[in-house]
């Protein structure tokens, strides 16, 4: 046996008596009165602002869930814990979580470094609990295959694509790319010079700054000066603020794109309007700002009545429509849940219709969608399609 063999068959080990002297309540629960999805998203720190839209999306569904009595009558408790987008945070809140048996499953992480931890300490696959929806498009927690990992979203490497495809079309031969120096970044990064290579040319320029920062001047330096028609950054909020701001003050004029994980409102309040207008902003789910699809109708409507007016987002209805993955598969798990019971559930759901956009998973696939397409940030500081 293995060095990480050993470590994992300990740790299944520790969880197993640690479920049994809390004394199996889920799986001995004939009905249970509630079922806890814990939620850890970083409500603090540089992506305090995607956090807070990411659990508003969970919470405006789960509420009205519980308003119409819950699923098979249990109440869906959904507790929500702050991580900073720190790594060793996310390992140990989402370790203690699963030592509580009565966590059925987890929803809507974020971080590709932060979720990649998880796999390689064996968090995931000892916890048994499956992740639903997490904010992060990662190659590395899509291949290899993981069971327990249901995305809801396209991932980077199809987002990157569709992003120098557009540039390519519009003649653009110069492109660079700031990234995130980190799994999150090296992952976008990558995507690119794929892309980037299928179409035999070559990157100008790249350029990294330091994760939990918006340090950017050197990147801004070193990619001005390779002239680039196209930038694509792979970066937050607040770094692709600070990017964009200090390269249009130093003259750059190449075309910015980003890919899905940055608020477009956000980014205009912290760089101004002037700076990021025309900003490229490749998304994975459907334009939540038109009633166009019945799902978009169901998400506006709930966002009134349980957003606490807080405005429509990307962010926050990518997350809506991971938790009615989530509810469905919690609907055919049946009455007593597992988590165990929860996963075959969910990859259950092949070609499953969300108000008129699907998801597809089964035994051995776990990417509901690659649906993606490119926005722009307009004259109004609202995204145009």
């Amino acid at each position: 046996m293995t060095h990480s063999s050993k470590f994992i068959t300990c740790l299944r080990q520790g969880f197993a008596l640690l479920t049994l002297g809390l004394g199996g309540l889920v799986a001995s629960a004939a009905n249970p009165a509630e079922v806890t999805v814990v939620q850890v998203a970083p409500l603090t720190g540089v992506l305090a602002s995607t956090g807070q839209q990411m659990v508003l999306g969970g919470k405006i569904y789960f509420d009205w869930i519980n308003a119409q009595g819950g699923v098979h009558g249990a109440k869906i408790k959904h507790t929500v814990l702050d991580d900073g987008y720190k790594v060793d945070e996310t390992v140990r809140l989402t370790r203690e979580a699963l030592v509580n048996p009565e966590v059925i499953a987890l929803f809507g992480f974020a971080g590709t470094a932060n979720i990649s931890k998880l796999l390689t300490d064996g968090i995931l696959d000892v916890g048994g609990a499956p992740l639903v929806a997490p904010y992060t498009g990662g190659e590395a927690l899509r291949s290899p295959f993981n069971p327990y990992i249901f995305h809801v979203r396209a991932g980077y490497v199809d987002e990157t694509e569709h992003m120098v495809h557009q540039a390519a079309t519009l003649g653009m031969t110069r492109i660079a790319v700031m990234y995130q120096n980190d799994a999150f970044g090296k992952a976008g990064l990558a995507g690119v010079e794929a892309a980037v290579a299928k179409r035999k040319l070559k990157l100008v320029g790249t350029a990294s700054y330091e994760r939990n920062t918006d340090e950017v001047q050197e990147a801004v330096k070193q990619i001005k000066a390779t002239d680039p028609q196209a930038i694509i950054m792979i970066s937050v909020n607040r770094s692709t603020a600070a990017f964009a701001k200090q390269y249009r003050a130093a003259g750059g004029g190449g075309q910015l794109y980003n890919i899905s994980v940055v608020d477009p409102a956000e980014l205009v309040k912290l760089a101004g309007l002037k700076a990021v207008h025309g900003l490229g902003i490749s998304q994975v789910v459907a334009f939540p700002f038109a009633a166009g699809k019945p799902v978009v109708r169901e998400y506006q409507s709930l966002m009134k009545k349980y957003g606490g007016g807080v405005p429509v987002s990307y962010t926050s209805f990518e997350e809506f429509l991971g938790a009615k993955v989530l509810v469905e598969g919690l609907r055919r798990a049946g009455p007593a849940p597992t988590r165990a019971k929860l996963v075959k559930a969910l990859e259950s759901m092949d070609n499953f219709d969300l108000g008129g956009t699907s998801v597809n998973y089964s035994p051995s696939n776990r990417i509901g969608s690659r649906f993606v397409e490119v926005t722009v940030i307009g004259t109004s500081g609202k995204l145009l399609r």
